[in-house]
């Protein structure tokens, strides 16, 4: 009996051993970087660490430039990003031994939006450049109402800003009045509680119970007209690797752009591939 009753206990110890170390063992997979990106690198992480057990994925928000700066720095494995990796970034990133390598893993437009109580439905670029440089400062200048327009944009860190700044403001200054807002979700929250303010956001954050999405020239932001490029603010979301990515970066990467894949990129409202 005492025979049995060590053997036993030998087991279990062996066991606990085993398992133990097989959980120390799992690998460490860690994605940084842009909020707008966020909700389905969230969604997928979940998803592939049950078909990959042994994977512990983390996910992490703060901007693109975030993102950026982490990979370089090599404390991330992916970074993602709302906007491609600059020359300069690039650059620091092969200064200190690393190789980014970009990878698209889904679609998206920015879109201007408003309260829904606003009456006006649609602006053309040259409209919210004017808007957002502080040379229209009143909602009636553009259809709306004798009121202030209360400005809010993204901050410097943030991809959105970046695509922002190129497509529509074409490098003019961002007037001083503006709000800014530290992240995509924060920002549609912030223009839902004003019904005279202004901000834009990526595709897949706008929720129309609570805010009104605005056409840019008569181009309504959809998937297809994202996909087609047809809207002036179209863009492609990336992650990015250090290399080719290789063991589970690489098996998540083509999880998430699988079909199974891109259906949690549908389910969080932003743009599949195909």
């Amino acid at each position: 009996m005492r025979k049995s009753r060590a053997a036993a206990l030998c087991f279990a110890v062996l066991a606990a051993a085993f398992f133990s170390g097989a959980a120390w063992a799992a690998e460490e997979l860690s994605i940084n970087g842009s909020t707008t990106i966020l909700p389905f690198a969230q969604s997928t992480a979940e998803a592939f660490m049950k078909i990959s057990p042994g994977t512990r994925v983390s996910v992490s928000g703060g901007g693109s430039g975030n993102g950026a700066k982490a990979l370089i720095d090599g404390v991330t494995s992916i970074a993602a990003m709302s906007r491609e990796m600059k020359a300069e970034e690039i650059t620091a990133a092969k200064e200190k031994g690393r190789n980014p390598v970009q990878h698209i893993v889904a679609v998206d437009c920015i879109v201007p939006i408003v309260h829904p109580s606003n009456p006006v439905s649609d602006l053309t670029a040259d409209q919210l450049r004017d808007i957002y440089s502080g040379k229209i400062t009143n909602w009636k200048e553009v259809g709306g109402p004798d009121k202030s327009i209360a400005v809010i944009g993204r901050d410097t860190s943030s991809g959105t800003y970046e695509v922002w700044n190129e497509k529509i403001m074409e490098g003019t200054p961002v007037t001083p009045r503006a709000l800014i807002s530290a992240s995509s979700g924060a920002l549609v929250q912030s223009v839902a509680g004003n019904t005279l303010s202004i901000g834009y956001d990526s595709l897949g954050y706008v929720n129309e119970k609570i805010v009104k999405a605005l056409t840019i020239e008569g181009v309504k932001g959809t998937p297809d007209v994202a996909r087609s490029g047809t809207i002036i603010t179209s863009r492609k979301l990336f992650m990015y690797t250090d290399g080719n990515p290789t063991g589970e970066v690489k098996k998540y990467l083509d999880f998430l752009v699988s079909d199974d894949g891109q259906k949690y990129v549908a389910r969080e409202g932003f743009v599949t591939l195909k």
